[in-house]
């Protein structure tokens, strides 16, 4: 299985846009949406910026075998009176492909394109097994050097990458 992580040209943010359909629709069960008149759960309203902010965030599809399988948005964040960190902001691998290390090794491809840097990712508290997979592949990479909170609606793991 060739699993690759590529950077989303602004040519193809259509199928980006596409692929955020299913994204959607496995986050319906934990958001409660429900779908538009026009058939759709709507679109995302960043999507643009990754073309925009070109210094802060990075669209990325997950293609395995030359298939999209999938999607990963990051952003860089810099607050004042905080170190900088990365975000993944989004992370989507289709049913299709999960549970077959997948997810896992884009994940880890993620964390070392920005090594050495600060990561901060979080999950919707009601999406247990995205919490599940988080805190595994965070825990295998960084070698349980990481720390793990809950805020309202969400639960953070922050390590260096």
């Amino acid at each position: 299985m060739d699993i690759q992580l590529i950077e989303v040209p602004k040519e193809k943010k259509s199928i980006l846009s596409c692929l955020m359909q299913f994204y959607f629709y496995d986050f319906s069960g934990y958001k409660g949406s429900d779908v538009l008149a026009n058939g759709m759960f709507g679109i995302y309203p960043y999507l643009e910026d990754y073309w925009i902010d070109v210094v802060h965030r990075f669209p990325y599809f997950i293609m395995v075998d030359r298939k999209y399988a999938g999607f990963a948005l990051v952003r860089y964040i810099e607050q004042r009176y905080r170190q900088p960190y990365y975000s993944i902001a989004e992370f989507f691998v289709m049913k299709k492909y999960r549970r077959l290390g997948v997810g896992r090794k884009v994940a880890t491809a993620l964390f070392v394109r920005h090594k050495g840097c600060h990561w901060e990712v979080s999950q919707d508290e009601k999406n247990g097994p995205s919490q599940l997979f988080w805190l595994r592949v965070i825990d295998a990479y960084t070698d349980g050097t990481f720390t793990d909170r809950y805020e309202p609606g969400r639960r953070i793991q922050e390590f260096l990458g």
